[in-house]
């Protein structure tokens, strides 16, 4: 007979069913019980759902239904979004801050709250990210306590989406998939080809046919499948979602979502770390879909939740680019509604999604932190890019610039107090978008090859910084 379970939950929603599962004593034989048969098995061969004491099953974001942890990312009764769901009682049990700071430097030390049913397979120097504090750039925005959580340096694409691609990819091997893919408007496609090259997986990235031609070699060059189409990012993504319904590859941010999603907390929980397992009390991110602000936002209240840090308050901003702005204009109109913007018109490529899949959720993860959202213009993107660069000496790609420039503008209005501290999440590295700064820095002085030339250069007025 078997054993108490170690879990009981509800399988996939659906007329009169209803799924049970058991284990026996030996820990490996499964009992399952579906409606009113009972299946035996062993653990390997169980259906997709508690497996691991930790990631449960996944959960509809909008009436809370379970669904077993399969390729799947929407809700079958109100198209709400899934999303993964965990066992916190057993991870606070399970973990400490001790334990976390004995691992490996990498976004995997936070396991236990991330997707997967096994050990990682993909991106196992992924992460861990240095988390800079900014003196310079304190004093020249005018506040006390600055720190810039730099993921321009992250492995191996240099951008955050190495964070979400590490899970997604671990979990498609899970899932027993040979061909990933995704909709991308630069570093995902980068981040995708690069860890399905490592990790021997069939790969496709779709996108919009004028990104910048550095991010385009950045995928190429791992001999991924690089399709441009000939329309927006929004138009790109709709076409994945046929093609994933209809061959069934793993697309990371379609079929994959629930997983790949959860891989932006671990920017979170490593902020929390490396504040000394406190909550900043002002964060700032750059939105595209709006998934990297909602996950940040959901890491600070699981650390808080399994004991690694006290639930102090803090506040999230969003940054969006003028020319593809539709959550920061929500926000400033005081609405949830968020207006597509379908033809995007910004140097902020990679933020150029007018139909942002979590707007919703951002904005309400805005309101109910105290946050609220900014937007700028191309050249203010520039200035911040420069102002990053002369002070603390990072290079960030747009997504950076209008970080930057939009925390400026917040702080400026009193948005941002000055004397708490603030954290500005920067998402990718600068000579990825080079083309959009190239005129705007000057040009190399040219001399004769003698030192009186050299020393003619210097009697000249320096040039000026911002």
């Amino acid at each position: 007979m078997p054993r108490q379970p170690v879990r009981i939950k509800s399988g996939r929603p659906g007329a009169n069913s209803r799924s049970k599962y058991f284990l026996d004593k030996d820990g490996e034989s499964v009992f399952w019980q579906h409606n009113s048969q009972l299946l035996v098995g062993r653990k390997s061969n169980m259906p997709t759902m508690n497996i691991t004491p930790f990631f449960s099953h996944l959960q509809c974001r909008e009436c809370g239904r379970q669904y077993p942890k399969d390729a799947i990312h929407v809700c079958e009764f109100d198209f709400g979004p899934l999303e993964a769901a965990y066992d916190y009682a057993a991870v606070a049990k399970a973990i400490s801050r001790s334990k976390i700071e004995a691992r490996p430097k990498s976004m995997w030390r936070y396991r236990e709250l991330l997707p997967i049913d096994g050990e990682p397979q993909v991106g196992k120097q992924t992460g861990f990210t240095p988390l800079v504090r900014a003196h310079r750039l304190a004093e020249r925005l005018g506040v006390k306590e600055l720190y810039i959580k730099n993921d321009a340096v992250n492995f191996p694409s240099l951008s955050f989406k190495d964070r979400v691609v590490s899970v997604a990819l671990t979990r498609a091997k899970e899932l027993g998939m040979d061909t990933v893919a995704c909709a991308s408007t630069g570093n995902l496609a980068n981040a995708v080809a690069a860890h399905a090259a490592s990790a021997g997986l069939r790969s496709f990235v779709l996108i919009p046919s004028n990104l910048e031609a550095s991010k385009v070699v950045n995928s190429l060059v791992y001999a991924t499948n690089v399709i441009g189409i000939d329309g927006p990012y929004d138009q790109v993504n709709r076409l994945c979602s046929e093609v994933a319904g209809k061959y069934g590859w793993g697309f990371v941010n379609v079929n994959l979502r629930p997983y790949y999603a959860e891989g932006s907390k671990t920017m979170g929980f490593e902020i929390v770390e490396q504040l000394g397992w406190k909550l900043p009390r002002h964060t700032v991110v750059c939105m595209a879909s709006g998934s990297l602000l909602t996950k940040i936002h959901k890491a600070y209240g699981e650390a808080a939740k399994v004991g690694l840090a006290i639930n102090t308050p803090y506040s999230i901003y969003g940054a969006q680019a003028a020319g593809c702005s539709p959550i920061s204009t929500a926000i400033k109109n005081n609405t949830e509604t968020v207006r597509p913007v379908p033809n995007p018109q910004t140097i902020a490529k990679s933020l150029s999604i007018g139909t942002p899949a979590d707007g919703y959720y951002a904005i309400r993860a805005m309101k109910q932190t105290g946050g609220t959202a900014e937007d700028c213009t191309d050249d203010e993107i520039i200035e911040g890019i420069k102002l990053l660069a002369q002070t603390e000496g990072i290079f960030a790609e747009t997504a950076g610039g209008v970080t930057v420039a939009c925390a400026k503008k917040m702080i400026e209005s009193g948005a941002i107090p000055r004397d708490e501290s603030i954290v500005l999440c920067i998402t990718g590295y600068g000579l990825k978008t080079q083309e959009a700064i190239a005129g705007h820095v000057g040009q190399p002085a040219l001399i004769k090859p003698n030192l009186r030339a050299f020393e003619s250069l210097l009697e000249q007025p320096a040039p000026s910084s911002i």
